[in-house]
């Protein structure tokens, strides 16, 4: 295995005894902790002289720490030439909007065709390997079924700069997602906040459910209606800012409080029914768009390198729109 970096550096006499993952990711901030710890387990960072495998050991003041960073291992995914809507990119990152159907990362069932086979083979060499081998450069993600904007690092700084911002949800930083999601019903009151905790449900381990007391993942959701649509308030138009990123979490989480997303099969299937109240128009829209109705419309954040608030916007893709106006026209 070849070399490409060496890194070292000895911790200050006044230091307070930390983790050793979290004493080398304040060393070497150009590096993601994760990547720091793998490097770790893997037996490339030397503690002192010695070799330690063991990335929640306690290290303090005048430590001496040594970080071997090996050449990158290529990608098991092969690179595959898609059409990818490139809204923005410079060297370190690149925000594409994916379009419905198309699967983030190579996953069972999906070895090919992802939106990470597209990118190897647009980013070539400049893709982070970070992330793991089979979804480099991922930061998040979105559901196969939903469209709309996705940043991806293109290096360990880019990386390590935007997990810690998804990590911290925008508490401390610029970090802002907004989606737009097609419900039945209006939720009421028109405006508020969904906070209700998330994990694998033990009935359906694919998919998410609620879960009550101290169990499962801290997920806040914000919500606004935008507009009622349809005969009676058939339907509405409801803006989500998400304040945690939990698999499926907007989804549950409406579905929880009684308002599935249109054409989600997953969680909103008990209500199929409802589609009969709708015109003979917005049904067939609804046929047409064949999945969840929930398009990711704002993605704002800090730049990993130069600190400037970057901030982009995708318009509603044309099957969203076209129920929209069906729904707008009435019986």
């Amino acid at each position: 295995m070849q070399v490409t970096e060496d890194h070292s550096a000895t911790l200050g006499e006044d230091a307070t005894p930390e983790r050793l993952d979290r004493a080398l990711a304040r060393a070497f901030p150009d590096v993601s902790r994760s990547r720091l710890q793998d490097l770790v387990r893997a037996g490339h960072v030397r503690w002192n002289g010695t070799v330690s495998l063991d990335p929640s050991v306690k290290v303090g003041p005048g430590a001496e720490l040594a970080v071997t960073v090996p050449e990158a291992v290529a990608p098991e995914p092969v690179a595959q030439t898609l059409d990818l809507v490139i809204v923005y990119e410079d060297d370190d990152l690149i925000v594409i909007d994916k379009p419905a159907g198309l699967v983030v990362h190579p996953a069972p069932g999906h070895d090919s065709g992802t939106l990470v086979n597209g990118l190897i083979a647009h980013c070539g060499a400049s893709l982070s390997g970070i992330g793991g081998v089979r979804r480099p450069g991922i930061v998040h993600r979105l559901d196969k079924d939903t469209s709309g904007l996705l940043v991806v690092a293109k290096n360990d700084l880019a990386h390590a700069g935007l997990t810690a911002q998804f990590a911290d949800h925008g508490r401390t930083g610029p970090l802002e997602r907004a989606y737009l999601a097609l419900v039945w019903g209006v939720p009421e009151p028109r405006f508020g906040t969904i906070e209700a905790n998330l994990a694998r449900s033990q009935r359906n381990r694919e998919k998410i459910a609620v879960v009550r007391g101290e169990a499962g993942r801290h997920a806040i959701t914000h919500y606004r209606v935008e507009a009622a649509l349809g005969a009676e308030g058939t339907v509405s138009l409801v803006r989500c800012v998400l304040e945690t990123g939990r698999t499926h979490q907007i989804r549950v989480h409406l579905s929880h409080r009684g308002h599935p997303l249109l054409g989600d099969a997953v969680y909103g299937g008990a209500f199929k029914t409802k589609a009969s109240r709708l015109s003979e128009a917005s049904r067939a829209a609804l046929l047409d768009l064949g999945r969840q109705a929930l398009h990711a419309s704002v993605l704002g954040f800090a730049h990993p390198r130069t600190g400037e608030t970057l901030h982009f916007e995708s318009p509603l893709p044309p099957e969203m729109t076209a129920l929209i106006a069906h729904l707008k026209a009435g019986p």
